[in-house]
């Protein structure tokens, strides 16, 4: 129940688009369009890396060595440290961590100072609709959207190929959306936008035929998996 709060914050605007739908007038539906969607200017600026559970850190405090020690972010997205109780890190960046430590150790050093590193981690996105096998994926080293198509079976015959989405979260934790073209630019031999990902990106083909955003954000809400909604905790508790 937690774990799936935190995947509906993503959401939100999309349970709206689609409650606005089932009340409107057959022809106020046919007027709606991705700009009602309050998504996030799209920016290529990198985002604030999230922790997220199976992550290795070192924990480090330089007033107190013996207490440095490399841990794993747990599945319930805390860490074991010594004097603490285990502590949040999913969801938190390396300075936010390193703020909420120094505040944990700080009823037991003089100098509660604490450096979080983060070890390299895979690169995890989703990919859903209208794939092979849909899942989450660990892509090794640089990997863009069509290349993540391709390791998740490729495209379906019944996939919109002109209107693949691609969401991740800005600086600030909110998500933005935007749609990319691999039809006609593939099958004319131009250059097609590839669109580097990033770690937790989602990367989703809905089918063909659907022009209604609620519906397809409906079919994207119901593939993304629970376990998956670690990526957006920036909003949410666990």
């Amino acid at each position: 129940m937690l774990r799936s709060r935190a995947a509906l914050a993503l959401f939100a605007p999309a349970f709206l688009a689609v409650s606005a739908l089932a009340l409107a007038p057959a022809g106020a539906v046919a007027a709606q369009r991705f700009v009602n969607i309050p998504y996030a200017a799209w920016t290529d600026d990198e985002p604030q890396y999230r922790l997220y559970p199976g992550d290795e850190i070192d924990v480090s405090v330089p007033s107190a060595p013996e207490l440095n020690k490399t841990v794993t972010v747990q599945p319930d997205g805390r860490i074991m440290l010594p004097l603490l109780a285990p502590q949040m890190a999913a969801g938190r960046s390396a300075p936010e961590l390193e703020q909420a430590l120094g505040a944990a150790y700080a009823g037991q050093l003089l100098r509660p100072d604490v450096t979080v590193v983060v070890r390299a981690q895979p690169l995890k996105v989703f990919v859903g609709g209208e794939v092979g096998k849909a899942g989450v994926y660990d892509m090794p080293g640089d990997m863009d959207a069509l290349r993540a198509i391709i390791q998740a079976g490729g495209f379906q015959d019944s996939a919109k190929r002109s209107h693949v989405m691609i969401i991740r979260r800005n600086r600030d934790g909110r998500p933005m959306m935007r749609t990319v073209n691999f039809d006609g630019p593939l099958q004319a031999g131009g250059h097609a936008d590839l669109v580097p990902l990033r770690r937790f990106d989602i990367v989703y083909v809905p089918k063909t035929g659907l022009a209604n955003v609620g519906v397809v954000m409906t079919q994207l809400r119901n593939a993304l998996p629970i376990s998956f909604s670690y990526a957006f905790g920036g909003l949410a508790p666990f």
